[in-house]
């Protein structure tokens, strides 16, 4: 047999140097038959049969004829062409030979009767060490027939000219006729049990340990974080089972129903008994001695017989020569008793220390250096008592919330969105936070263990990039810190971190004639920032206080109206030119900053401004209080309202020199999504198809139009991808919180690489 030109292979005639016929995903399932690792059966369609099927039909013109000239950074056009070519391949007719062999293995892998399988995409370009687009193809489960699984076989041929598999692929420089994608068709295994297994303790990083995740039923919920999963630790040296955690699970995922119930007899039961756990293990230390590389494993038991369904490299360990070691807290998971609680990891590191529940911000004085801090949710009122506690838990909100995006300012551990830590937590209990993982542990089990670095990585004060790398900043007492770092200015200088360490309500200065207080305390809290920076910009955003937050303050409930949606309220530049008494303070501030002591590099920025008419009077406003825009004055404004991105030629018309997108507003107000709402909190994403068009539009339009535009959400900081297709589409800088300034730089700098390397053809 002649592997090279076969059109269809059974997983037992496969192995790893196979890649280039049968992709990432097949090569894995072959490799693991041939390791004699419990796989479930299967065969594949190899690439000859796409590249045959292309030859066959009039499809190859039709692919080159839509990506002639593509511009893959014009999302509209990229779309349709992917929907062109996708309707063109799953209508165009496989050859008849190809038809009957996909039918004649499929019943030689069912046996008697039709069996239930899935059919996955394995691109062969996938998953190999230059190629980092895995996920970009399609995968069917539950596909029963062999018709079925003959239209599910177009479909994943389809699947490799999905936009962003364009996209991606055209930035990498693949041809789109070189690479091949292949079918593999596998039994599914309905679990009744399933889980996770790490090679690799994925709390302590010990590589001694194995770590297995089990639930009754299919694993999806574990993997998606549903369910909570029993956890067994076994010992690698020993054999032997050294930690057990069995979780409660009321319901489990079947075929055909998505939450069945589960029986009050099992709820609480050991989910995985000790043999099977200890099997698990043994073939879990296989595939990782065979790959020579700790795994991640999916896994499942179907009639008392374990499966592997999947295997893959744990990507977050180092690797290389070791150059050093540093000390950690971790969890201690072989003593830590119960998980008492758990939520959405959204501030890494791990923190213990007794509870401090607090209720509203009036309360915040009970939160004392090294307390946990536990509130329903935190406002820029909280701010004073976070920078004093090791950890904050609350009970709604998600990674983009006030207390995850503060803590990451400032390192500590967070856990957001547990819906009930506020009644679970007792005050002055001391509790153990992974921020993480997401989990709070009964208890103090922090020990510190020595952590070898690995790998050699480039220093980011090495890279150079032509896109600006600022940071998002509120405290005036990280400035200096900082500054030290290979960062160029502050692209987001937050004015309420200040006003709420101020304590009172602007309006209370005023009224009792101490205006003077207020502009001084500001002033000092901006000259922090400019100093630290000297000669690189620093962009301050005047006050975004929503009334709920401004009522929060001392004296706000005399100047501050009940609203019934603060968040579309009475809010940014609206406010200003309302009460123009209290801007005129910010304004005063910022006077002495920039005239009195001379810091030229402090600029600013109107957030919030739904209308050209605001942006047209509170320039005039602004300039009638004595600050103008100027060559060495920019006047930025915010991009957060559709309304901004609809009207973005109009704006600049209106005379800005530069945008700055704001994700987290953009994003809930193009979908209609509270982001601090966990009950819709998962529909919330800055990569969603209509917000990562108006990105695009805002980036080009700037470019076109030759002003500045960054982005200072947090969405460069949670999706390094979006930092890869910004540079693409031009824009000139972007913010991000203090833990990833390095990280962002590192990702600016590959791209730039690829825009160069695109861009440095043969001229025409």
């Amino acid at each position: 047999m002649n592997k090279s030109s076969s059109q269809i292979l059974w997983f037992k005639q496969i192995r790893k140097t196979d890649i280039p016929i049968v992709g990432g995903k097949g090569a894995n399932l072959g490799e693991m038959t041939f390791a004699k690792i419990p796989v479930p059966n299967g065969f594949v369609i190899t690439s000859n049969a796409y590249f045959d099927f292309l030859r066959t039909t009039s499809l190859k013109n039709k692919i080159l004829t839509e990506l002639s000239g593509l511009d893959v950074n014009d999302t509209s056009a990229l779309q349709k062409a992917s929907k062109n070519i996708k309707t063109a391949i799953v209508s165009a007719e496989m050859p008849d030979k190809l038809k009957e062999d996909i039918k004649r293995y499929y019943h030689d892998l069912c046996g008697e009767y039709d069996k239930l399988v899935a059919v996955r995409s394995s691109a062969t370009a996938e998953d190999l060490p230059d190629a980092s687009f895995a996920g970009q193809q399609e995968t069917y489960l539950n596909i029963k027939g062999y018709k079925e699984v003959i239209e599910n076989v177009r479909k994943c041929w389809a699947s490799l000219f999905e936009s962003r598999a364009i996209f991606y692929r055209t930035e990498k420089g693949f041809s789109h006729f070189k690479v091949g994608i292949a079918v593999p068709v596998q039994l599914m295994v309905q679990s009744e049990i399933s889980g996770i297994v790490f090679t690799v303790n994925p709390i302590t990083n010990n590589r001694d340990e194995v770590s297995i995740e089990a639930a009754f039923g299919l694993g999806q919920p574990v993997v998606s974080g549903e369910v909570t999963p029993d956890q067994y630790i076994v010992n690698k040296k020993t054999g032997k089972i050294t930690y057990k955690y069995i979780s409660k699970q009321t319901w489990q995922m079947t075929l055909g129903a998505d939450k069945t119930p589960i029986s009050k007899k099992y709820q609480d039961a050991q989910k995985l008994k000790d043999k099977f756990v200890l099997e698990l293990a043994q073939i879990s230390i296989k595939i990782e001695e065979h790959y020579k590389h700790p795994q991640d494993i999916e896994w499942g038991m179907e009639d008392g017989k374990l499966y592997i369904v999947q295997s893959r490299p744990v990507t977050t360990l180092g690797s290389g020569k070791a150059e050093g070691t540093h000390e950690v807290a971790v969890v201690d998971t072989s003593k830590a008793g119960k998980t008492i609680l758990e939520g959405l990891g959204a501030s890494p590191g791990v923190a213990a220390g007794p509870v401090k529940i607090v209720n509203n911000p009036k309360e915040i004085a009970v939160v004392k250096k090294g307390d946990v801090l536990v509130a329903e949710m935190t406002n820029p009122d909280y701010v004073p008592a976070m920078k004093r506690a090791s950890a904050i838990v609350t009970d709604q909100g998600g990674r983009t919330s006030h207390a995850a995006i503060v803590s990451r300012e400032l390192g500590i551990p967070a856990i957001v969105g547990t819906g009930s830590a506020t009644k679970i937590l007792s005050a002055g209990e001391v509790v153990t936070v992974d921020g993480a993982v997401g989990k709070v542990y009964e208890g103090n089990f922090i020990v510190k263990e020595e952590v070898k670095d690995e790998g050699k990585v480039l220093p980011s004060k090495d890279y150079k990039t032509a896109t600006k790398v600022y940071v998002n900043l509120a405290e005036p007492e990280m400035a200096a810190e900082i500054a030290e770092r290979n960062v160029d200015g502050v692209g987001l200088l937050r004015a309420e971190f200040m006003i709420a360490q101020i304590g009172v309500h602007p309006r209370k200065f005023i009224k009792e004639g101490k205006s003077h207080e207020f502009v001084n305390k500001l002033a000092e809290g901006l000259t922090q920032f400019s100093s630290a920076f000297n000669s690189r910009p620093v962009v301050y955003r005047f006050t975004d206080f929503r009334s709920n937050e401004y009522a929060n303050l001392e004296g706000g409930q005399e100047f501050e109206k009940p609203e019934p949606n603060p968040m579309i309220g009475y809010r940014g530049t609206g406010r200003y030119l309302e009460d123009p008494e209290v801007f005129k303070l910010e304004i005063e501030a910022l006077k002495i900053v920039r005239n009195k002591q001379g810091h030229k590099n402090l600029h600013v920025m109107f957030p919030f401004v739904r209308t050209l008419s605001q942006l047209r009077d509170v320039k005039k406003l602004m300039a009638s209080y004595g600050l103008r825009r100027s060559g060495n004055f920019k006047v930025w404004m915010m991009v957060e309202i559709p309304s901004n991105v609809i009207l973005l030629d109009e704006f600049i018309d209106e005379g800005i020199d530069g945008v700055s997108v704001g994700t987290n507003d953009l994003t809930m107000l193009t979908l209609g999504v509270d982001r601090d709402n966990e009950r819709v909190a998962k529909t919330y994403s800055e990569m969603d198809p209509a917000v990562l068009k108006s990105l695009e539009k805002i980036a080009t339009t700037c470019k076109k139009r030759k002003v500045t535009c960054s982005i200072c959400g947090q969405a460069p900081s949670v999706y390094p991808e979006l930092v890869e297709m910004l540079v693409h589409w031009g824009m000139t800088s972007v913010s991000v919180s203090p833990d990833v300034l390095e990280k962002t730089r590192e990702i600016i700098y590959e791209a730039e690489k690829k825009v160069v390397k695109n861009n440095s053809g043969p001229a025409r």
